[in-house]
């Protein structure tokens, strides 16, 4: 069995060096079977190993009455879910089948300890994948359970590249609260009728803002408020007076989301696949990246009730968005007419207390089996700012971005720049000690590690009068951090070009959000109201809009790791950084080494 077993995993493009790291794992095979998502299992006494085949590749698409040639794995859109236990292996070989183009998928919160070559984002931890190559991403699910996703990590693929990460609890483990009768997977996204790749190219080369997408989705279906979309509705199927768990992702590029269903309370149980306090809400609110698990008892009369998507726009009315609305139907077992089925009420778009209010409602569970081990003193203190630009037109061309200038987004007034070769190879390969000391010149590296601790000019970041002529400096630096390091990072949104919110993701690691709130965040004041006890913990922050956003981690894992902003129009105005965490001083506080496979540039 694990030689002809070992034979169709080489058939399915797991090479011969791969197959050597994996065989102490494999020795003890005693069975192999096939999960409903597609993916091979393999048990055995150690642990479980799951296999799944991934093709990115070209595929025409319907919606709203418009076809269109789109990127997708494996043929669907949402992409297909990998469901997994807490302590499996994972084994996602990714083959691209595109002629012309590169790709790269993150595992989005999946903390990847010490194994940061397979995180994903492109030309920060791997060169892409290029056209008929491919990649086994090969990592272990170590304390998490509960939902992530996955998505592409190159320019605005991740428009159709997306899918779900299930991690169930490890038997005998069980939810700390009852268990549902059913799991329903929820994917909002967005629908463009036009090429997200051109769309983006077109802004940068123009200098103006990107057009918006054309409807917003809810498991790839728009639902029946749109042209030609009667028949494009996501149906939730339920029985009365049960209880389901609504697995709930945003995978949309752009758009904060406010989700409500008719006539029914949701209560929240976890975000960002940490389980939290339950919190009874009539909406929720979601941002891109974020993942919402929400229990839906089924306690209305028998009939048939919309659940709808619109967008929260923090941006104000002067900034385009799609204002458009998705909906799927909620039908009981018996219901007969779904034509009377009920809309729920929905928040305004601009509903910023709103917005800020159920952010901030979010607890950690902080029990004894699930603690919150939130930092209570601090190494490394940080303060970035965050928001949008104005860079200069080149000379001799015509921009159409603000003041006739071309739009850009900053942290701590620095436009990150990506670079042609992957920043991890850069610091953890050519020399064990080339990232062990602050390089404010680069040294041995190519990139400087000298991002800055603090805004290098101090104004009144969220006044109404803002500096004149604070251009951003264009580059690729990281913040150094040594291992281990308790780290307190403060998120202070800018008023430059106007407020928003902003949801900043950090790979590599959660991180509590122990305080929030609007206006300037004072160093003297603000830290005492911090929640040490049970807050919040993610891996993306909504950072309030004209607010600030202070959240607490431990730098245990090794690696160079990305932090940006999710709207995907921001990252590619330059609103991100990377953290450079060392090696600790032992083997198990160390990078592993990188795989034979790794794509180069």
């Amino acid at each position: 069995m694990p030689i002809s077993l070992l034979l169709n995993m080489s058939m399915k493009g797991v090479s011969a060096p791969q197959l050597l790291t994996l065989l102490p794992l494999v020795i003890l095979i005693f069975h192999i079977g096939t999960t409903a998502s597609g993916g091979a299992d393999i048990t055995s006494t150690q642990s479980t190993i799951r296999y799944f085949d991934f093709h990115v590749k070209y595929t025409n698409f319907s919606r709203l009455c418009h076809t269109k040639r789109m990127v997708t794995v494996n043929d669907e859109f949402p992409g297909p879910i990998i469901e997994v236990d807490e302590g499996d292996r994972v084994l996602v070989n990714v083959t691209n089948d595109m002629p012309d183009k590169n790709i790269t998928i993150h595992w989005h919160g999946i903390r990847q300890l010490r194994m940061a070559w397979f995180d994903g984002p492109a030309y920060v931890t791997q060169c892409p994948i290029r056209p008929g190559h491919s990649f086994l991403y090969n990592f272990t699910i170590t304390g998490q359970r509960g939902t992530l996703l996955w998505h592409a990590h190159i320019t605005w693929m991740r428009s159709t590249v997306h899918g779900a990460i299930i991690i169930r609890p490890k038997a005998p483990q069980a939810y700390p609260f009852p268990e549902p009768a059913k799991d329903i997977p929820l994917v909002l996204g967005e629908w463009w009728n036009t090429d997200t790749e051109k769309v983006i190219s077109q802004a940068l080369q123009s200098g103006a803002g990107p057009n918006v997408s054309d409807a917003y989705t809810i498991n790839g279906q728009p639902g029946s408020l749109y042209n030609c979309s009667i028949r494009d509705t996501f149906k939730l199927k339920v029985e009365q007076n049960r209880t389901y768990l609504l697995r709930i992702i945003n995978a949309a590029l752009n758009d904060e989301l406010f989700l409500s269903i008719a006539n029914h309370t949701l209560t929240v149980v976890e975000i960002d696949a940490s389980y939290t306090k339950p919190l009874k809400t009539d909406t929720i609110l979601i941002a891109p990246g974020q993942t919402t698990n929400a229990l839906l008892t089924t306690d209305q009369p028998i009939g048939s009730y919309i659940l709808a998507v619109r967008p929260y726009d923090s941006a104000g009315p002067s900034v385009p968005f799609d204002n458009t609305t998705a909906t799927a139907m909620v039908i009981y077992e018996g219901a007969t007419d779904a034509s009377k089925a009920v809309m729920p009420s929905l928040p305004a778009y601009n509903d910023t207390p709103l917005a800020n209010n159920l952010s901030s409602s979010l607890r950690s569970l902080n029990s004894d089996k699930f603690p919150a081990r939130v930092p209570k003193s601090v190494d490394r203190n940080l303060l970035f700012t965050a928001g949008l630009a104005r860079k200069p037109c080149p000379r001799g061309k015509r921009c159409q971005g603000p003041s006739g200038g071309r739009f850009a987004a900053a942290m701590n007034n620095i436009s990150f720049t990506l670079p042609k070769t992957a920043l991890l190879q850069s610091f953890f390969s050519p020399s064990a000690l080339s990232h062990s000391t602050v390089n404010p010149d680069g040294g041995n590296v190519v990139f400087p590690t000298n991002f800055p601790d603090k805004p290098t000019r101090v104004f009144n970041f969220t006044g109404p009068v803002q500096p004149k002529n604070l251009r951003p400096q264009e580059g690729t630096r990281l913040s150094w951090i040594p291992f281990n390091a308790s780290v307190q990072l403060v998120f202070q949104g800018t008023n430059i070009l106007g407020t928003e919110s902003h949801p900043i993701h950090i790979h590599g690691y959660n991180f509590f959000v122990v305080g929030q709130g609007t206006g300037n965040f004072n160093m003297s004041t603000d830290p005492a109201k911090f929640n040490l006890v049970d807050p919040p913990e993610r891996n993306t922050i909504g950072v309030p809009k004209g607010g600030w956003a202070a959240v607490r981690f431990q730098a245990n894992n090794p690696g160079v790791w990305f932090m940006h902003c999710h709207l995907e129009v921001h990252t590619s105005w330059g609103l991100e950084t990377a953290f450079l965490v060392t090696n600790g001083k032992t083997r198990e506080q160390s990078l592993e080494a990188p795989p034979l496979d790794l794509p180069v540039c």
